[in-house]
């Protein structure tokens, strides 16, 4: 298995907290960065039936056998868990004890703020971004190819069909994880609403409208959606509120955690389809800002990403706020620069006076640019990890608490 960017973030966290919970999507390889980070660990999963049924039936003496601790692979599967590991972590001193996985973010919020508020830290591992793809021996980097496979190891690394791949992932899925959060009695009905929502990436999230094409109610699509949310295969990109005497769409735009389930999802069945496929351009967009997501949460950090888009139609894909700076970021599907790509920001930076933007394109080659502007190719986006020291005074930008999606991410409960 190749080096993933966060384990240097997780033993970080582990030489500072006495319990690390490792959440993301279902076979994004928590418990194998898990393993690999902390060899020394005992590793146990709580989807094997035994297991679980030791640890709900006799929870002390299910952590008694750990003296030096554990990898508790799904530890939401088993909720007295966290209220007998309070004890554990209080009584001891010893740092990183445990290391807790979970591909249900809802239920492992949920436990673990009512019992472990304070002793415990979190890190959110997406699958493989593009720099940890290139370390895989004779994989296809192209964009087109990268965009259809997505990230998951199973793919990448295992190269395994995505055609035979997703279709297991999204059963599994919704036999299994969905109904963890929520008793949906209808499955069929959330499957549709599943398939509905990638056909909207990259466009602000209408719960009325799904909810007319499913035939329920807007708030059982509000309820879907967040479960969709807690089990990482959707996020919404909140707008940014900076006042800027404009009226602002104030919808969150909704994309997938992966490229390549949405892909799956629309029926596109290679990476050939996608150059002349209506949804490309929305793919590419969702493409690059799960990689900015994935950055930051690589280093234990929340989501600073936001879009921005006035009443008449004038639009900012991304905005990065860095609290006393903000960068507007524009993203392109085509391979070449024109004109056409920079009315945008040359617009956000009159309104604004934020003199420093970007537009990150499908080429591969790095451009000049002008008025304040760089363009970055997509493969290049290191380029934004040099912003640092902000130098433009920024109005103050509100925590974005999603309706949708229960308890908000913290880096560490309690703070």
């Amino acid at each position: 298995m190749i080096l993933r960017n966060a384990e240097i973030t997780l033993r970080k966290l582990a030489s500072q907290f006495k319990a690390i919970a490792l959440t993301g999507p279902r076979q994004s390889g928590k418990s194998t960065l898990a393993r690999i980070t902390f060899p020394e660990k005992k590793y146990i999963s709580l989807e094997n039936p035994d297991t679980r049924h030791s640890a709900m039936n006799d929870t002390r003496g299910f952590l008694k056998a750990l003296p030096n601790g554990a990898i508790i692979d799904e530890a939401q599967r088993v909720p007295e868990l966290f209220s007998y590991l309070q004890q554990v972590l209080d009584e001891s001193d010893e740092k990183g004890l445990f290391i807790l996985t979970g591909s249900n973010n809802f239920l492992m919020l949920e436990n673990i703020s009512q019992t472990l508020a304070g002793r415990i830290s979190y890190l959110e591992l997406l699958p493989f971004c593009y720099n940890e793809i290139q370390k895989i021996p004779d994989q296809d980097q192209y964009l087109n190819q990268v965009i259809f496979s997505g990230g998951y190891p199973a793919i990448t690394f295992d190269h395994i069909d995505p055609q035979f791949w997703f279709p297991s992932y999204i059963r599994t899925y919704i036999e299994q994880d969905v109904r963890q959060i929520k008793n949906i009695t209808n499955l069929n009905l959330f499957q549709k609403l599943l398939y509905l929502c990638a056909g909207r990436v990259g466009q602000p999230l209408n719960l009325n409208n799904l909810a007319i094409e499913c035939g329920v109610d807007h708030k059982t699509i509000g309820a879907w959606i967040g479960i969709l949310q807690a089990s990482y295969v959707i996020h919404l990109l909140p707008p940014f509120y900076n006042n800027f005497s404009k009226r602002i769409i104030k919808s969150p735009k909704l994309y997938f955690y992966d490229t390549g389930l949405a892909c799956a999802l629309l029926g596109i069945n290679s990476s050939t389809q996608l150059i002349n496929h209506s949804s490309r351009g929305a793919l590419f967009e969702n493409y690059v800002i799960n990689e900015l997501l994935k950055k930051r949460f690589n280093k234990g950090l929340r989501s600073n990403l936001f879009y921005w888009r006035d009443v008449s139609g004038h639009e900012i894909d991304v905005v990065i706020d860095h609290g006393s700076s903000a960068y507007a970021v524009e993203l392109k599907s085509g391979m070449t620069v024109v004109s056409d790509f920079f009315k945008g920001l040359l617009f956000w930076q009159e309104l604004t006076k934020y003199n420093k933007s970007y537009i990150i394109f499908g080429g591969e080659d790095a451009q000049s640019g002008s008025n304040g502007i760089e363009i970055i190719p997509w493969n290049k986006l290191e380029v934004l990890e040099d912003i640092n020291a902000p130098t433009q005074t920024a109005r103050p930008q509100p925590d974005w608490p999603s309706p949708f999606s229960g308890p908000a991410r913290s880096r560490s409960a309690g703070q």
